[in-house]
């Protein structure tokens, strides 16, 4: 199989990038977008040329390190799937493939394929945790949790972080990112104690950073967890009852 890869190379975060334009002759069907991209660092080492940056860590889809823009589309063509998941069989024989890095202001690109998502982080540090008393763990049936919210908790839990959504907004918000933490929490009894100050601190870290949400929706197609759209709903929700739990007080 050939595939003519179209690449972004940048030395560094103040460096002007540029595209460069490889021919792999050799590829398989079976290789994903990041085996195609270890096969063709292997070439540029072996006739002594940088090889490519870009992230990577469980290849399988549960980690969020390795999302990267093909073809103008976060992560590649097939929907709801990581870069990672993504396969050449998705291409025809002889194709083009531009790889780039996840666009976003919020991203800063660190070198090639590689940016900085420590934007997502600040929101997770602003109030996705839990605070407990440290000591002997709780009897499992301690905090009674009902199936059906245990179970719609996990869904909104996994979300891997990879900043697809990000990536896909015109507007460059995060808003699916930020919803599906802050629904997850909310459904828990062990997240109910900090709920109000949750609420407002990571929405103050979401619009320090990113962009409004204007519910165009390209967020969901793309995103390895499938998050529901519903999850962005969460942001203003839990802000407005701080909100108004603060001016009942």
């Amino acid at each position: 199989m050939r595939i003519t890869v179209e690449v972004w190379r940048q030395s560094g975060p103040d460096e002007r990038g540029r595209f460069e334009v490889h021919e792999v002759d050799d590829a398989a069907p079976e290789m994903s977008l990041l085996e195609l991209l270890d096969h063709l660092n292997e070439h540029l080492t072996e006739s002594g040329s940088a090889p490519i940056a870009f992230d990577s860590d469980c290849r399988e889809g549960i980690c969020g390190a390795c999302g990267i823009t093909v073809d103008d589309r976060p992560h590649g063509p097939r929907a709801n799937t990581p870069t990672c998941r993504q396969h050449l069989r998705s291409f025809r024989d002889g194709a083009r493939i531009r790889l780039e890095p996840l666009r976003s202001g919020a991203f800063p690109v660190v070198r090639d394929l590689v940016v900085d998502r420590s934007a997502l982080d600040r929101v997770l540090e602003a109030g996705a945790y839990v605070s407990v008393n440290a000591g002997t763990a709780p009897d499992a049936d301690a905090l009674p949790v009902s199936h059906q919210s245990a179970e719609e908790a996990l869904d909104y839990a996994a979300c891997i972080g990879c900043g697809a959504c990000v990536a896909a907004c015109p507007n460059g918000a995060a808003h699916l990112f930020a919803g599906s933490k802050l629904t997850h929490l909310s459904l828990l009894a062990q997240g109910a104690v900090e709920r109000g100050r949750r609420g407002r601190a990571m929405t103050d870290a979401l619009e320090a950073d990113f962009g409004p949400c204007s519910t165009y929706g390209e967020c969901a197609s793309v995103c390895p967890a499938e998050i529901p759209l519903t999850a962005i709903a969460a942001v203003n929700k839990e802000s407005m009852r701080f909100s108004l739990r603060r001016k009942q007080n």
